[in-house]
C-alpha cells in the first residue's frame, strides 16, 4: 500500500508539484496518493533571498523541482558548486550533511535534499557569526552564473 500525504492549503496559496504550479482559490486539502516531488510556496525562495552560500545552494536545488526544463543545468551547477561549498566550511557537521545532501540529489530525492539544506541554516548562521560579512560564495554558486 502506498503512503498518502494530505496537505492543507489556504486561499491563493501555491504548491509546486513535479514542476507544475498549482494555486488554489479557497481553503482546500489535497491528498497526494503516490510519490511526487512537491514544494510548498512558503519554502520557495526567490533569487534575491539567496543571500548566503547555503541559501544559494537551496535555490539551485529548488530549480530542479520547480523548473524541470532547467533541471539538468541546475544539477550541473550543483555538481560544480558542492565541492567548493564543502571546502569553504570548517564545520565538519555541515560538511558531512552536505555530503548526505549530495547523495539525496543523486538519488533524485529533491524534496528531502531541500529539507536537509533548510535544517543547516542555523549551523550556517553560527558558522558565520563573528564575521563582518558573509563570505563570498564560490563563483559557481552565484545566482545567474
Amino acid at each position: 500500500m502506498t503512503n498518502t500525504l494530505k496537505i492543507s492549503l489556504k486561499p491563493n496559496e501555491k504548491i509546486y508539484i513535479n514542476g507544475a504550479v498549482i494555486r488554489v482559490d479557497r481553503k482546500v486539502t489535497i491528498e497526494l496518493m503516490n510519490d511526487v516531488q512537491f514544494l510548498l510556496e512558503s519554502h520557495v525562495i526567490q533569487a534575491d533571498q539567496a543571500s548566503t552560500p547555503l541559501r544559494q545552494l537551496y535555490f539551485i536545488v529548488q530549480i530542479m523541482l520547480i523548473n524541470p526544463a532547467g533541471a539538468a543545468e541546475a544539477r550541473d551547477m550543483f555538481r560544480r558548486s558542492l565541492p567548493m561549498l564543502i571546502a569553504s566550511f570548517e564545520n565538519q557537521d555541515i560538511c558531512n550533511r552536505l555530503k548526505q545532501i549530495d547523495r539525496m540529489v543523486g538519488e533524485d530525492d529533491i524534496y528531502e535534499a531541500l529539507k536537509a539544506i533548510r535544517a543547516l541554516y542555523p549551523l550556517e548562521r553560527k558558522a558565520l557569526e563573528g564575521t563582518d560579512d558573509i563570505p563570498e560564495a564560490p563563483r559557481a554558486l552565484a545566482v545567474g552564473a
